[in-house]
């Protein structure tokens, strides 16, 4: 099967449950809204190593924000609920609490199960800090230098897919590089999802266990253009260069139609084949087709 000169595999991305929070950031201006939304997300590509992964899912308006400020929908994923509520309280108390005119709203309002956020992070107040309730939802106002931190009480948490996948295939670095931005940015105009590496791509794909004992995880040998002839290939024979493209998102269903947006996008001249990772189904319930999509 092809998108127009580009081959498709036949095989499958392989994903697997994990829970994930929705924040809604949102600041005095575009400039702030940014500094926060970067502090955030950074360090946040794989949970092979990071807390949590990370990324903004979309920009918001001032119409669509609690505070009628510009505004960001952030999801962070994790493992389990417990891991969330230790990350997520973590990272807005470093990174956007410190941020100038910052305030955090729960973007999970119907949740399964809610978390501490601002339950946690009170205490930096020394005492100081005031409960609100307005409706329904209680916030805390933490005092700072330039007035408060308003920042919800509890987020709610619920079930999420991490994993998704394509793997784009170019004839030279330059034919990748640009499938894997088409690739991306269809991630990023999708709905319920985020592609948590940096700018969306990863370059250093990954297999599970590695020689060394410590790790988890290591290079994706089969899809290393320069480890050809010293490993079993699973390059196309004119490929030499890889991009992966991961994706979590709120489910299978955001998954499998961002997977297809970008499978779509990343196709072209120049992208010789789109793959994808998995394990043989021994990693996650969760098994994305990639001719199915197409």
């Amino acid at each position: 099967m092809n998108i127009g000169n580009t081959h498709i595999d036949d095989t499958f991305a392989e994903a697997f449950d994990m829970k994930y929070t929705r924040l809604i950031v949102t600041a005095a201006d575009e400039h702030w809204l940014d500094a926060a939304v970067r502090e955030l997300t950074g360090y946040s590509a794989s949970v092979i190593a990071c807390d949590a992964e990370c990324g903004v899912e979309r920009w918001l308006s001032p119409a669509e924000t609690p505070d009628g400020r510009r505004g960001a929908a952030v999801l962070i994923f994790g493992f389990s609920r417990d891991t969330l509520a230790k990350s997520t309280p973590n990272r807005v108390g470093q990174c956007v609490m410190t941020c100038p005119t910052t305030a955090v709203f729960n973007g999970l309002l119907d949740a399964e199960a809610t978390m501490p956020l601002g339950k946690t992070i009170r205490y930096f107040g020394d005492g100081y800090q005031k409960s609100k309730k307005i409706a329904d939802e209680r916030f805390w106002r933490i005092p700072v230098m330039d007035g408060e931190f308003l920042v919800a009480d509890t987020v709610g948490v619920s079930a999420g897919v991490g994993g998704g996948n394509l793997i784009l295939q170019g004839g030279d670095n330059a034919a990748a590089l640009a499938a894997a931005r088409r690739a991306a940015q269809a991630v990023f105009e999708a709905a319920d999802v985020i592609a948590p590496f940096p700018g969306g791509v990863a370059r250093s794909g990954s297999k599970v266990g590695s020689r060394y004992q410590a790790l988890p995880a290591s290079t994706a040998d089969a899809y290393c253009p320069s480890l050809r002839g010293r490993v079993t290939s699973k390059l196309h024979d004119d490929a030499n260069c890889c991009y992966e493209v991961v994706i979590d998102g709120a489910s299978a269903a955001a998954v499998g139609g961002a997977m297809a947006e970008a499978m779509r996008a990343g196709a072209g001249d120049g992208v010789v084949a789109i793959s994808a990772g998995n394990y043989g189904g021994k990693l996650g319930k969760h098994h994305f087709h990639l001719r199915q999509l197409a």
